[in-house]
């Protein structure tokens, strides 16, 4: 059957400069998963490469000459020695290999503990392998199987729920304060790039509409070409304020472009409705006492970091529990891996003794010839039982075998002993 294994690197073992050198395009990898899979050192070979990882997922009999194989393929492409890498790769091989795919599947083993992206990333090199009919029964119940842990994983645990980005905890905080984003309105100031990236969740919540505003206008409409937004002069800041829920600033001015006066009298047209800053710039862009008027809300990095940290551990402690369940789902997955490994035993059993069975049948009624339909049937009920109670006892061994880790052992001894050939099913 082969050894299942899995090899590579990842943002534990590898800087992200020897990462970058191992990037994949999609025709590449698809170029190289079909040379690899054509050298026959590797019956089943699935490549899984991202920013944050290049893990080869294989079967062969020779697991370590398999992996020199691929990695050698992999460096080729751009250039890379192969003894360079190799202090930075780990070789992980049966249960070990499955409880890998499966941390890996369910963002247990992601640089962001909990990130969505990676199951994304690993059903994009399942289809790939697909499409290069690289894979085979081994490899594609793993991933069947990893994929449907890592929905357990999300459902019954809550290691992906909470904020780990500063940009995505600022969109929570709103969310809470709001009751909701779905229509509230965000004004941008600024382009940085955290800025961007609260203002792109923001609309993923609902929030609409959005509007930029920057010193530079043509960076203005830039952005706000980008978020399908409305660009605002710079000098209508207050203006804005005005009519807005969400004000998110990233801007890289030395001292605060936004002061409590300013705001004191943004609140005054408002009629005192909450109006929400979030202030991702450093140093930071809106004045501290702004956060001691009524109904503003003011957060800065310091203040989301620490709804990171906190939902950091949070996530830790789910990933405990998610751990467990990976652990029962490994063991699962081994157990029926081990049955599949004595099927061919059990099914080439049967055969044998079915066709000892049916030739002294044939060979009793021949000597019978005036037997009623009957008698035929008796003979055939009475045959087939005692069949039935000689294999019961080496089908039952070799499964108890099997799940105990020794079927190995048990399918030679059966093979040996009913005298089976090696190259039965």
């Amino acid at each position: 059957m082969g050894t299942l294994f899995v090899a590579g690197l990842n943002h534990r073992t590898a800087p992200v400069a020897v990462r970058e050198q191992l990037a994949l395009e999609a025709d590449k990898l698809r170029e190289i998963l079909t040379d690899v899979f054509a050298t026959g050192v590797l019956s089943e070979v699935l490549i899984l490469a991202t920013c944050n990882r290049v893990e080869v997922y294989g079967v062969a009999d020779a697991p370590g000459e398999a992996r020199a194989r691929a990695f050698r393929r992999l460096c080729q492409q751009r250039g890379v020695e192969l003894s360079g890498l190799e202090p930075m790769l780990y070789t992980k091989t049966d249960a070990e290999a499955v409880q890998h795919a499966f941390r890996v599947a369910s963002s247990l083993d992601s640089m962001i503990l909990g990130e969505p992206q990676i199951l994304g990333q690993v059903k994009e090199a399942f289809a790939t392998a697909q499409s290069c009919q690289t894979l085979g029964p081994t490899l594609h119940g793993l991933w069947t199987k990893a994929f449907a842990v890592a929905k357990k994983v999300r459902t019954e645990t809550d290691v992906a729920r909470h904020a780990v980005s500063v940009s995505f905890a600022a969109v929570e905080l709103a969310r809470k304060i709001f009751g909701g984003l779905e229509g509230r309105t965000v004004l941008l100031v600024g382009a940085g790039e955290m800025g961007e990236l609260a203002a792109r969740h923001l609309v993923e919540q609902g929030a609409f509409p959005i509007y930029v505003a920057n010193r530079t206008w043509s960076r203005a409409q830039h952005l706000a070409r980008a978020l399908a937004a409305t660009a605002v002069p710079f000098a209508d800041l207050e203006a804005t304020m005005a009519t807005v829920d969400i004000v998110v600033t990233s801007t890289g001015a030395p001292e605060p472009i936004i002061w409590r006066e300013a705001v004191q009298r943004v609140m005054q047209l408002r009629r005192s409705r909450p109006l929400f800053f979030v202030d991702i710039a450093v140093p930071r862009d809106v004045e501290a006492g702004v956060n001691e008027l009524e109904n503003v809300f003011r957060y800065d990095v310091d203040d989301l970091k620490q709804v990171v940290d906190a939902n950091l551990r949070e996530r830790e402690r789910e990933a405990q529990r998610a751990e467990a369940m990976i652990r029962n789902e490994v063991e699962r997955f081994a157990a029926g891996r081990r049955d599949q490994e004595i099927v061919p035993t059990i099914v080439s059993l049967r055969e044998r003794i079915e066709s000892i069975r049916q030739a002294e049948v044939a060979k009793a009624l021949s000597r019978m010839p005036e037997a009623s339909p009957e008698t035929r049937q008796t003979l055939e009920a009475l045959s087939n039982a005692i069949v039935n109670k000689i294999l019961h006892v080496p089908i039952t061994k070799l499964r108890e075998s099997s799940r105990s880790g020794h079927g190995g052992s048990w399918t030679a001894f059966v093979r040996e002993l009913f005298g089976l050939r090696r190259d039965e099913p």
